[in-house]
């Protein structure tokens, strides 16, 4: 452990008195909840919740792009987001000229990913879904991204993720830890998916991990591991691998960045890199210094590598980007133990399920 991070935990622990307190507050929401004191909303509606107990880096925006592609081919399918980090308040609906200041950098990426399908944020999902169901009366689905520990609204199904490095057990909340919610509300979840798993992982470890987590009867748990793609350029979008005779400089701003630059280390000759905070909005100050480190690389096959998060905060210099060898790096979950048909039967019949029992009902 360095310097830093041995001062990073140190300080942490200085803040135990303000974790305590958060806790309680936490715990006290949850059973005001739970005694029906305070009311969630049900809607009448396939909703999936995708969230975790910690915050940020368990990989829940690939887990909603893993959602939307799986669920695409069958129903019309829209996200609802928080928007974190936007310009604007209240409900905003993407349109074609929407950019990442305006609904924030993860719906963005959702927009761009997939532009036929409806990508909205608001802070009060209970106001955003109906406003959402009214300009598009033809959504079958709704996927709430990072909606879990909110709960103003009672989701379908929902599905908690907790990465296998970090598991939510062994966590504490907030400022000490990193849980924003406590441990017993994994109960709520009907899924619990271990994300970020080496893909060597043994059935002992899977056994161990269901034992430690110790699910209910009714909840499912999967495994997944990380999957990188062929990285493609932000501009153009040409398709370029990185090779073992590549000099790579890394540029992110992400929660957890650590599974990204294994991969970089494995896969590249060297790499450099300019981290910045999760959500970081890119100036074109921040462009200047990656040119200007960029071009101190002297290698005659080097190039930068981002992820699609960044880029959507960086595509807006588009001018400035035409000339650089920046390239976008796209990550999804794999499912691991053959599981993966599983996970997808499972949500595909809960929409089905959902509707059918609609129809009974209006017959």
């Amino acid at each position: 452990m360095n310097f830093n991070s041995l001062f990073l935990k140190s300080f942490r622990l200085l803040l135990l008195p303000f974790a305590l307190l958060y806790g309680v507050i936490v715990i006290i929401r949850n059973i005001l909840y739970d005694k029906k004191i305070l009311r969630s909303s049900e809607f009448n509606f396939p909703l999936i919740c995708v969230g975790n107990l910690s915050v940020g880096g368990t990989g829940k925006s690939p887990m909603v792009e893993y959602l939307i592609q799986l669920l695409r081919p069958h129903f019309k399918v829209a996200t609802v987001s928080r928007g974190y980090k936007r310009k604007t308040k209240g409900y905003v609906l993407a349109k074609d000229n929407t950019t990442a200041l305006e609904i924030g950098d993860e719906p963005m990426q959702f927009h761009i990913n997939f532009p036929d399908i409806a990508v909205a944020v608001g802070e009060e999902r209970i106001v955003a879904i109906p406003q959402l169901l009214h300009d598009k009366p033809d959504t079958q689905a709704i996927i709430l991204d990072d909606a879990f520990q909110h709960r103003e609204v009672r989701a379908g199904l929902n599905i908690l993720l907790t990465q296998y490095d970090d598991l939510f057990t062994n966590d504490f909340f907030l400022p000490t830890g990193d849980l924003r919610d406590q441990k017993a509300s994994y109960q709520r979840a009907d899924v619990i998916i271990v994300t970020k798993c080496p893909a060597t992982i043994t059935d002992d470890a899977r056994k161990e991990i269901i034992n430690e987590i110790e699910p209910l009867a009714h909840q499912k748990i999967f495994f997944t591991a990380i999957e990188y793609g062929v990285p493609y350029h932000i501009s153009n979008h040409s398709f370029r691998k990185i090779s073992n005779e590549d000099e790579v400089l890394l540029v992110c701003g992400i929660a957890n960045p650590k599974p990204l630059k294994d991969y970089i280390f494995d896969n590249a000759a060297t790499y450099y890199q300019m981290d910045y905070s999760d959500h970081h909005i890119f100036r074109i100050d921040d462009l200047k210094d990656i040119r200007k480190k960029y071009e101190g690389i002297t290698a005659d096959k080097k190039m930068i590598i981002t992820t699609e998060k960044d880029a959507v905060r960086l595509i807006k210099f588009t001018e400035e980007l035409r000339d650089m060898h920046l390239y976008v790096l796209p990550i999804r979950h794999k499912f691991l133990f053959n599981a993966g048909s599983e996970f997808d039967e499972l949500v595909v019949n809960f929409i089905r399920n959902f509707k059918m029992r609609e129809e009974v009902v209006e017959e």
